[in-house]
């Protein structure tokens, strides 16, 4: 995996805890997380298919929403979070059970309560397959 030098120490921390979530359960691996790109990586299995052995369009934004939420998080200062508000995807070409895809996140405007985050997911010959908006508010930690 590829972590952006400055923000090393903060990622580690958060990768190193052992916490089950939605992007574990669903087999989401990180592959670079820095402050301008963010990759990972989700298997289309039985955990991410709908009934007719093709990826499920609810996976994808999964995939997507987690990818924003931990770029946004690195962004913020200790204390403060990120939560998504709003998210869209547009579905392009299905993808068969027993593959994975990649998905590419970048910011396209980072304030200081608003986080507005574009997603690219594409199958293993590169073809794209789904594009995703996500906005997050960014509030104090409970």
């Amino acid at each position: 995996m590829i972590i952006e030098e400055s923000i090393k120490k903060k990622v580690e921390g958060f990768l190193t805890k052992n916490i089950e979530n939605m992007g574990t359960t669903i087999g989401i691996k990180f592959l670079k997380i820095s402050r301008k790109e963010m990759v990972a990586e989700m298997p289309v299995d039985h955990r991410t298919v709908q009934p007719f052995r093709v990826l499920h369009g609810g996976a994808s934004v999964a995939l997507s929403e987690t990818l924003c939420s931990v770029g946004a998080w690195i962004h913020l200062p200790e204390g403060k979070t990120a939560v998504g508000i709003e998210i869209n995807a547009n579905h392009h070409r299905p993808v068969f059970e027993g593959g994975k895809v990649t998905a590419t996140a970048t910011p396209i405007q980072i304030g200081k309560t608003i986080h507005v985050w574009e997603t690219k997911i594409v199958d293993e010959r590169g073809k794209l397959v789904c594009t995703s908006r996500c906005t997050l508010a960014i509030i104090e930690k409970p």
